[in-house]
């Protein structure tokens, strides 16, 4: 039978008055950069490809991702990489049991977050 009274239930919180914790936010961007990363692959890869096709193609290829925008989808996947890896180490202690308290994993996401910034400059600055 039809539920009459589907419209005089209350409503769960929602986005408009739920405030997002930072394990929230990590999570969401944990799942875009490791499809940026799967994506990023692909580049590198046709970058490749276009190295064993000829030199022209290279050249071509070589120069949109030296250009200013392939640059700085190379810094951001930089980032998203080291931002992926230690999160997923974050995790790895979750799993394990360490870390889970309310007050540990917003003081992990904020050490991920900074660690992530600091080696991909660091990286930045080793490589150039």
């Amino acid at each position: 039978m039809a539920d009459v009274n589907r419209g005089n239930r209350p409503l769960s919180p929602h986005l408009q008055i739920y405030r997002p914790q930072i394990t929230t936010i990590m999570s969401i961007v944990h799942r875009i950069t490791g499809v940026g990363l799967g994506l990023t692959a692909f580049l590198i890869v046709w970058w490749f490809v276009a190295a064993a096709i000829s030199p022209g193609y290279f050249a071509f290829v070589d120069g949109l991702l030296t250009s200013w925008i392939g640059i700085l989808v190379m810094v951001i996947s930089l980032w998203a990489l080291w931002y992926h890896l230690l999160n997923g180490i974050r995790h790895l202690r979750w799993d394990m049991g360490l870390g889970l308290g309310i007050g540990e994993s917003a003081r992990s996401g904020w050490i991920v977050v900074g660690l992530s910034v600091v080696l991909t400059v660091l990286t930045i600055i080793v490589v150039v």
